[in-house]
């Protein structure tokens, strides 16, 4: 086993995105039954634990194939950039998409937010006195 990793993949009519703490996911999929394929790749967005497939193999290409029930799939697949390295996942549904989102309430003159950098914020406590 050269590693193991969690991330979160939404599937949502043909696209898949997602990541974890250092990765994005995007790519595509179709299904067929209870069968799969999907093609993703994925893209270093913070430095930090080396990817699945090693140090320094971060942005790849998976093309991967399995099988799905109502709440499980599990798939294996290779990734171009690491052709000798088998990858396995097992993907576990924790939430169905709403089919709305809720709005946020909404102001006429909503207040706009300002980031100061803190210097700015010393010198305007100092010159209130």
């Amino acid at each position: 086993m050269q590693g193991e990793g969690t991330g979160v993949i939404e599937l949502n009519d043909g696209k898949v995105t997602g990541g974890d703490s250092g990765i994005a996911y995007t790519g595509s999929y179709v299904v067929d039954g209870d069968k799969f394929t999907a093609f993703i790749a994925t893209e270093r967005h913070t430095p930090g634990q080396p990817s699945v497939f090693g140090i320094g193999i971060d942005d790849v290409n998976l093309t991967l194939t399995g099988k799905s029930t109502p709440t499980t799939a599990s798939c294996t697949g290779t990734a171009k950039q690491a052709p000798g390295l088998a990858f396995e996942a097992t993907l576990i549904r924790i939430a169905d998409q709403p089919r709305a989102l809720p709005r946020a309430p909404t102001r006429a003159h909503s207040p706009a937010f300002v980031i100061l950098n803190p210097s700015q914020i010393a010198r305007d406590a100092r010159s209130k006195k």
